[in-house]
């Protein structure tokens, strides 16, 4: 899988204190990528578009209230 050009942003919900991260590409066309910050190398996740979006929806449907 071609990733070149991919723009990797960190999740808006992970804090500064090295925890538990996840590093997401949109900007590729008809593809979605994540990746662990601790582990850049260690593998990559694809995910549709409308896979991702139902993924994010479900997940804040069930995220605890801050």
């Amino acid at each position: 899988m071609d990733m070149t050009g991919a723009q990797w942003r960190k999740s808006t919900k992970s804090g500064n204190n090295g925890g538990n991260c996840v590093e997401v590409a949109d900007n590729l066309p008809g593809i979605v990528l994540v990746r662990d910050t601790k582990d850049r190398d260690g593998g990559t996740l694809a995910f549709g578009p409308a896979q991702w979006q139902g993924f994010v929806s479900f997940a804040k449907a069930f995220s605890p209230v801050a």
